[in-house]
């Protein structure tokens, strides 16, 4: 009984030495992880690219995105600062006609509704902080991006332009 048990042991030892990485392993990559996707320090939410096209101009700005309805609810409220390469994406899902305020939002923002084609309807230009003052889309809304306020005019970003993310 005693030789059976060593002789398990020594086997399951074997077993364990022979997965184990050894020299044939040397220089082997390491398998590949999964990109983790980034996420806004203070919000914590997802950051994804987001380009606006005018004319022959891309715009790009590092979108925190908004999916939930508490998300959204939430947006940029009690912020104090954004990036003039930052943004936040509202993805609305249906698409419905949107409508924004800008109940506890400390900064003035540019309120720009995309259209089911990708391209905007229009803008809510410097939306004016702690305003609750419906800001509503010409038409139905696919996603909302908001951006600094007045940043939209310096960029030359206006409706019809191509929105992707």
């Amino acid at each position: 009984m005693k030789q059976a048990t060593r002789i398990i042991a020594f086997a399951a030892l074997a077993m364990i030495a022979g997965c184990s990485p050894g020299a044939a392993d040397a220089g082997a990559k390491a398998p590949a992880q999964t990109a983790t996707p980034a996420v806004h320090p203070v919000s914590g939410l997802q950051i994804q690219p987001v380009t606006v096209t005018s004319g022959k101009t891309a715009h790009v700005f590092k979108s925190e995105v908004a999916r939930t309805s508490a998300e959204q609810a939430k947006g940029l409220m009690f912020r104090t600062a954004l990036g003039n390469d930052e943004g936040m994406i509202f993805l609305r899902n249906p698409p419905d006609i949107a409508a924004f305020w800008m109940r506890n939002t400390v900064i003035p923002l540019d309120i720009i509704f995309i259209g089911t084609d990708h391209r905007i309807l229009n803008i809510a230009a410097n939306a004016v902080p702690y305003d609750e003052t419906p800001l509503p889309a010409a038409g139905p809304t696919l996603a909302v991006l908001e951006i600094n306020g007045g940043l939209a005019a310096k960029l030359g970003i206006k409706a019809g332009d191509k929105v992707e993310w």
